[in-house]
């Protein structure tokens, strides 16, 4: 299983249920990797995403303890063990795990790849994701540095060590 992220400097994730920046290059990048796959959300991310609405050309796991929630087109799990039974169904290489900070927090360990998007830049973040660097994680591909909106950027996969 997989972990898709975008990251600051400070490994800086979001701030008020939103993105820290939304950089086409970073959105292109996503879409590439996660469509006809797996995508594990919770249900503020999903509600995060244009319209509400699960992201075309993908099955979408949503992870909720509202016991009475539903979105169209969406596998709904209240737990993470309901999720990890509906995860079993398919290939692990094709399941991504996709945010927010809580729904990283509990898959961390389930997790062997890590498709980071690393902004050389701080921002004012009230969500992170762990420190790959700090704790070991191997880079195991990196592309070219990126430029855009004044930012510069790179994609990076990680795998635990």
């Amino acid at each position: 299983m997989n972990a898709i992220v975008i990251v600051d400097s400070n490994w800086g994730i979001g701030k008020n249920g939103d993105l820290l920046v939304h950089l086409p290059g970073d959105l292109k990048y996503y879409k590439e990797k996660t469509t006809g796959n797996v995508t594990v959300v919770g249900r503020k991310t999903l509600e995060s995403f244009p319209g509400g609405k699960p992201l075309p050309n993908r099955t979408n796991i949503v992870i909720t303890r509202d016991a009475d929630y539903e979105a169209e087109g969406c596998v709904i799990c209240r737990s993470k063990e309901e999720a990890l039974e509906k995860i079993k169904e398919y290939d692990p290489e094709k399941v991504f795990i996709a945010g927010g900070a809580e729904i990283y927090k509990q898959f961390m360990d389930d997790c062997d790849g890590f498709y980071v998007t690393k902004i050389y830049e701080s921002f004012d973040a009230d969500r992170f994701f762990p420190n790959l660097d700090e704790m070991g994680y191997k880079v195991v591909w990196e592309s070219p540095l990126q430029e855009e909106k004044g930012l510069t950027y790179r994609f990076l996969k990680y795998e635990r060590p």
